[in-house]
C-alpha cells in the first residue's frame, strides 16, 4: 500500500494552543500520520506523555514508526472517540486534540474508496473492522434516507434529485465503484465549468454517514471533557461547516452557567451551574499565509480551542 504520508495542518497553532510541557499528558485522538503527535512529544520533552488513537489501523502503524524515537513516552491504540472514556482516566490529561475528516493517504489510495478521483470499491470505512460500507448505504438505504444524508451531512442542495437518480439506477445494476457513482452524479448534475466536482458533497456525506462521524465527534468531545483536568485544553480542527457547528454547539453548552430540561430553553426554568469550559479564542483560528501557499488542504481548516474550568 506504500508509505503513509500525511501533512498535518496548523501544526504551530496546535502546539501553541495546547502548550505541551515536560511532565504533561496529552491525547491525539486522530493520529493520522503522527505529525501532530510528534510535535507534541517534541515540545513536551523529555518527560511528556502522549496517548494516540485512530480508527484506521494503517495510520496507527505509521504513527508508531514515526514516533519510534520517543519510545517509552507514548501509547497508541486503534479505536473510536466513543472508546476514549474506557482508556483515558478522568482528569488525567493536560490537552486533547481532534483533527477531523479524512487523511490524504485515505484519499490517495483507490482501494479505500474515499475519493472519486480514482476508481475503487465504494468502501469509505475508516475502521475496516466494521461491516457497513458506502456501497451498502448507496444500494440499500431508502431514497428518502439518502436525500437526508446528502443534505444533512453534505449540504447538497440537489439531494432529492440525486437520491432519486441513484434509486432508479440501482434497480438496473448495483453500485460497486466510486467512478460508477461519480459518473451518475455528473450526468444528473453537470459540472459546467465549476471548480468543485459535483460529486464532492455526496462523497463527503456518504463518508460521514458510513463512519458515523458526527455521532463519534459528539461522544469524543464529551469524553475529552472528562479526560482533561481543570486548566487542560481541547483543540479541534474541522474542515467543513457541518462538523464545525457540532464543536461550536458543544462549546456553547459547556461555557454557559445553567442547564435546562427538554429541548426549549425557557429562562424561568433554567438551573444555575458553574461553566465547565471557556473559549480560549472566540473565533476559530485559520492557517497562516505561508501554510496556505504550501498546503492547499489547510485552506478550509478551522481550529477551535476550549479550556476546562472545573
Amino acid at each position: 500500500m506504500g508509505g503513509y504520508v500525511h501533512r498535518s495542518v496548523m501544526l504551530e497553532e496546535v502546539v501553541a494552543a495546547l502548550g505541551p510541557r515536560p511532565g504533561g499528558r496529552y491525547l491525539d485522538a486522530t493520529l493520522g500520520g503522527g505529525g501532530h503527535a510528534e510535535a507534541i512529544l517534541e515540545a513536551s520533552s523529555p518527560s511528556g506523555w502522549l496517548y494516540g488513537m485512530d480508527r484506521d489501523e494503517v495510520a496507527v502503524a505509521a504513527a508508531g514508526e514515526r514516533l519510534a524515537r520517543f519510545a517509552g513516552r507514548f501509547e497508541l491504540r486503534q479505536g473510536s472517540f466513543a472508546e476514549l472514556g474506557d482508556w483515558i482516566a478522568a482528569g488525567s490529561c493536560d490537552g486533547v486534540l481532534f483533527d477531523l475528516g479524512v487523511s490524504s493517504p485515505q484519499l490517495d489510495w483507490a482501494e479505500r474508496g474515499f475519493s472519486f478521483q480514482q476508481d475503487g470499491p465504494l468502501d469509505m470505512r475508516m475502521d475496516r473492522r466494521q461491516r457497513l460500507t458506502a456501497a451498502d448505504l448507496v444500494n440499500e438505504a431508502s431514497r428518502d434516507e439518502l436525500a437526508r444524508i446528502f443534505l444533512g451531512l453534505g449540504e447538497e442542495h440537489e439531494a432529492k434529485r440525486l437520491a432519486r437518480a441513484i434509486d432508479g439506477e440501482r434497480l438496473k445494476q448495483r453500485f460497486e465503484t466510486t467512478r460508477q457513482l461519480a459518473s451518475l452524479i455528473e450526468r444528473v448534475k453537470p459540472r459546467r465549468g465549476a471548480r468543485v466536482h459535483p460529486a464532492t458533497k455526496v462523497f463527503q456525506a456518504l463518508r460521514m454517514a458510513v463512519n458515523d462521524e458526527l455521532g463519534a465527534l459528539r461522544a469524543g468531545l464529551a469524553a475529552a471533557l472528562e479526560a482533561v483536568k481543570p486548566g487542560g485544553r481541547i483543540a479541534v480542527i474541522t474542515f467543513h461547516s457541518v462538523e464545525d457547528r457540532v464543536v461550536k454547539e458543544f462549546g456553547k453548552v459547556q461555557a454557559r452557567e445553567y442547564d435546562y430540561a427538554g429541548e426549549v430553553d425557557v429562562p424561568e426554568l433554567r438551573r444555575p451551574r458553574a461553566a465547565r469550559l471557556r473559549w480560549v479564542e472566540r473565533k476559530a483560528l485559520v492557517a497562516g499565509v505561508a501554510e496556505l501557499a504550501d498546503n492547499p488542504r489547510s485552506r478550509s481548516a478551522r481550529l477551535r480551542v476550549m479550556e476546562r474550568l472545573i
